[in-house]
């Protein structure tokens, strides 16, 4: 049955739509954490170099291999894939790239339901929080992470309301349609949430010190703590096991720490860490690159799926700037100096320091904390999770295209009936998450394997696919092809060579720290982390992690029975149009 081919209204749509879906809870989250976890200027130096040879060359390559794709007809990742590389596994392949953003949307949804509610909460004075063991409370009763299936109750303070909500209003957005939802939401979306940041940040940045009892506690020494490139730390000469140095920001902070090292006794020592020595980390390369794959959402399989409803003639190059440097603004300009240095100002560096790299920690546990305190805090607490819950709705429904776009092409059906499809799938999904909630496992554990493990995977795969598959010549002039820009020539080598070469070194750190618990920085020497334990560790598996896992393999089979039998993935192998 022949189905009307899909388009977006405009350009400036389509740019949105793009920096929507990268635009998310980690530009406000998860970098700032980042960036002071691992030295601030130091890490922005890893950053910078990693979104050159990491997040614009597969950036653009998905743009490209997306528009190249629709041009025969082609608008899943499956499609895309077969019609690039030629081959018959080549579709297979593909499916990695729907299970990634269908998968995280299932958890990520549960957090998007989290800020709405956090967010209406404060603003219906419902939320009143005086400490820091009341704030990990409430968090704790209202995701569920008590035991499992407590989240699954009716009430303003647990996030199941507000999940039924957010799922539904998701799916009412892709039902539309990508001009009539996606792009539409977008457009109002992404200005209200820049206006939200700002407003945000004017109260930031003139707080000053709010507690005369603490003056080092400032607006400005949280800045400091998140952008100094040199880092000076207080520790003892013989700390005891675990124990971590101190840091120290702001002059007068420091010439206390100097005199408090000098009446020591020799107990207490100071030193300045430098940015070559902070770059001598391979953590903080880790995390730099980590962040590139959730900040502008290459590797997710949104990009080549929202590039192949462009037009023949439509631009690639320079909207693919624009959308990553819409994204970039955002994370930095904005989420870099709101969060971090309000946490400093009334939390004190110690008490951020524990959180900084824990999204959930910062923003759920902390950030509430800060609210509470500050002057007409319900106000701007609601304020800072509306904009949550905006960036996170943008990127929640461009994970869903992909799925559309995927049972659409697989199964030959309409948008009306993928939409069911998909939905009666992710219900499940979700269901099965919101269930799980003890300790956050089912979420800690797709998040882990998903949402990090197969986006690695993924981004590797397509820019060897642009590179090599599809060649660099084929590859520039489908760039070129329109483009209101020229890629720079440097990027040839870049993308052929020192792109994938990065990927798989950077890669290959991230298993041998994270799953196989080699860091010889942190003097761990081969102890396999909690994510292999609680498939394989026997007494200390998790059921809720092996059936988590259980879960993906059962949707990757799923989703391979559907491209097996469909006949536009044979057409799409051999490089021919899709018929429809």
């Amino acid at each position: 049955m022949s189905q009307k081919k899909e388009a977006w209204g405009s350009r400036l749509g389509v740019i949105m739509a793009v920096a929507g879906s990268a635009v998310g809870l980690g530009n406000f989250l998860r970098f700032p954490g980042l960036a002071a976890q691992y030295g601030g200027g130091a890490f922005m130096l890893a950053y910078a170099i990693s979104f050159l040879i990491i997040g614009l060359p597969i950036g653009w390559a998905e743009w490209a291999m997306g528009r190249h794709a629709g041009q025969l007809g082609y608008n899943s990742a499956p499609g895309a894939f077969a019609c690039i590389m030629r081959n018959r596994w080549a579709k297979y392949l593909g499916i990695i790239a729907v299970i990634v953003p269908v998968v995280i949307y299932m958890y990520y949804v549960m957090i998007e339901a989290w800020c709405l509610g956090y967010a209406v909460n404060f603003w219906s004075g419902k939320l009143s929080l005086h400490d820091a063991k009341e704030t990990v409370g409430y968090f704790a009763g209202f995701v569920g992470a008590a035991k499992d299936a407590s989240a699954m109750t009716f009430s303003w303070h647990a996030a199941l309301p507000w999940l039924i909500g957010v799922f539904v209003f998701n799916f009412y957005l892709i039902y539309r349609g990508l001009s009539g939802g996606i792009e539409k939401m977008c457009k109002i979306a992404m200005p209200t949430l820049i206006v939200l940041a700002l407003l945000l940040l004017v109260r930031v940045l003139t707080l000053g010190a709010p507690d005369p009892a603490r003056p080092h506690d400032t607006v400005g020494n949280g800045l400091g703590y998140l952008w100094n490139p040199t880092k000076v730390m207080v520790s003892k000469t013989q700390p005891a096991a675990g124990e971590k140095p101190r840091e120290v920001v702001g002059s007068a902070a420091i010439a206390e720490a100097k005199a408090e090292v000098a009446a020591s006794g020799g107990s207490l020592e100071l030193r300045e860490v430098g940015v070559i020595e902070q770059l001598a980390n391979p953590s903080l390369w880790l995390a730099a690159a980590g962040q590139i794959f959730f900040s502008l959402s290459v590797g997710f399989g949104v990009i080549i799926v929202y590039a192949s409803y462009l037009r023949k003639n439509d631009d690639v190059v320079l909207s693919g700037l624009t959308a990553s440097s819409t994204n970039e603004v955002c994370e930095v300009a904005l989420g870099g100096l709101i969060t971090v240095p309000a946490a400093v100002a009334f939390m004190g560096i110690a008490s951020v320091a524990g959180v900084a790299g824990s999204s959930v920690g910062l923003g759920f546990k902390v950030l509430p904390l800060v609210f509470a305190q500050m002057p007409f805090g319900m106000f701007f607490g609601g304020a800072f999770f509306f904009m949550l819950f905006l960036a996170a709705v943008t990127s929640s429904i461009s994970m869903l295209q992909p799925g559309i776009a995927f049972v659409e092409e697989a199964l030959g059906v309409g948008r009306r009936a993928s939409v069911a499809i998909l939905g009666l799938l992710t219900t499940f999904g979700t269901g099965f998450v919101l269930y799980f909630t003890g300790d956050l496992k089912a979420l800690d554990t797709l998040d882990f394997w998903v949402g990090t493990f197969l986006i690695f995977i993924l981004a590797t795969i397509q820019i060897i696919m642009f590179g090599w598959s599809w060649g660099i010549e084929k590859g520039f002039s489908e760039l070129h092809h329109g483009a209101a820009i020229r890629v720079p020539w440097v990027f040839r080598p870049i993308m052929k060579w020192i792109c994938p070469g990065f990927l798989l070194i950077i890669f290959a750190m991230w298993l041998m720290k994270e799953v196989f618990g080699y860091d010889l920085a942190a003097g761990k020497t081969g102890e396999y982390s909690y994510y292999i334990t609680d498939l394989f560790g026997g007494d200390k598996a998790s059921n809720a992690a092996q059936l988590s896992v259980a879960m993906v393999l059962a949707i990757f089979v799923f989703f391979g029975l559907m491209t097996a039998r469909s006949h536009a993935y044979a057409r799409a192998q051999k490089g021919l149009p899709k018929n429809d």
